[in-house]
């Protein structure tokens, strides 16, 4: 979203992000393998700034239930070993709210985080969740954190059978500052394809999860079971660059500790 002001993506919005998550046209495969393929578009290469778009083929997860995984802030805690913090700060209407997310970084970077507005929409028996950065004077950055800005990122979510889905990630971040190269290669060719098979596998466990967690609370689903407060629009301002403290990793080198699949 490029505008001055903060504005709730209408429905041209949602047809764009399907439509960019679709083409491959000017997109570098960077990883094909297992039915995960990744992209990127490199956009800005003095800063790192690029989009990435990863593809997941699932045989065995619905679309219902990787759309409530994605949604499920509280479950997210459990699986995703990436997150630092995570929680809903308010909402705007009944398919847009605004939310906190922290998450820990490849060493010896410093760990992010974001502040953004987030929609979503069913189309047909597909779905899309999607954000982007915003201010809340609530938030504002952490002195130990640096404060990333997702120009655009999200989900679509493409039903294909009764058990079977093909979920598409694309993002343009920018993580703020110089990074080194070796985080772009390493975002492309093993934290990506780790991510999307780390959302397959959790939605394997999400039913029985869900059973024992509040079962019936899905208010993505129905937003009548919210409980989160309204936010006016005119308290957020959409979250620009040039506000933020440029942070210069681009030297640092990338530590010899190995990651670990926990599988």
């Amino acid at each position: 979203m490029s505008g001055g002001s903060v504005a709730i993506p209408d429905d041209q919005a949602f047809a764009s992000f399907k439509a960019e998550c679709l083409c491959e046209e000017g997109w570098n495969v960077t990883y094909n393998k297992s039915g995960t393929t990744v992209w990127i578009q490199s956009l800005d290469e003095e800063r790192s700034l690029h989009k990435i778009k990863c593809r997941m083929v699932c045989n065995d997860v619905s679309a219902e239930t990787m759309y409530d995984v994605l949604h499920d802030t509280e479950y997210r805690r459990k699986w995703d070993s990436s997150v630092i913090e995570t929680f809903d700060i308010g909402r705007l209407t009944v398919n847009t709210d605004v939310g906190y997310y922290s998450w820990k970084c490849p060493k010896p970077l410093r760990n992010r985080d974001v502040v953004t507005l987030r929609s979503w929409l069913p189309i047909g028996k597909d779905y899309i969740i999607m954000n982007y950065s915003v201010k809340h004077s609530k938030y504002p950055p952490k002195k130990d954190m640096v404060r990333a800005i997702s120009v655009q990122t999200g989900y679509m979510i493409q039903h294909q059978g009764p058990n079977h889905c093909v979920l598409t990630y694309l993002a343009q971040v920018d993580p703020r500052g110089s990074l080194p190269k070796w985080v772009v290669n390493k975002s492309s060719l093993f934290l990506a394809p780790k991510a999307m098979k780390k959302i397959n596998k959790a939605c394997l466990k999400y039913s029985e999860w869900k059973q024992r967690h509040n079962k019936a609370y899905k208010p993505w689903l129905f937003p009548e079971q919210t409980t989160l407060p309204i936010i006016p629009l005119c308290e957020l301002s959409v979250q620009r660059a040039d506000s933020l403290e440029n942070i210069d990793e681009s030297c640092l080198a990338e530590t010899g500790e190995r990651e670990r699949d926990s599988d």
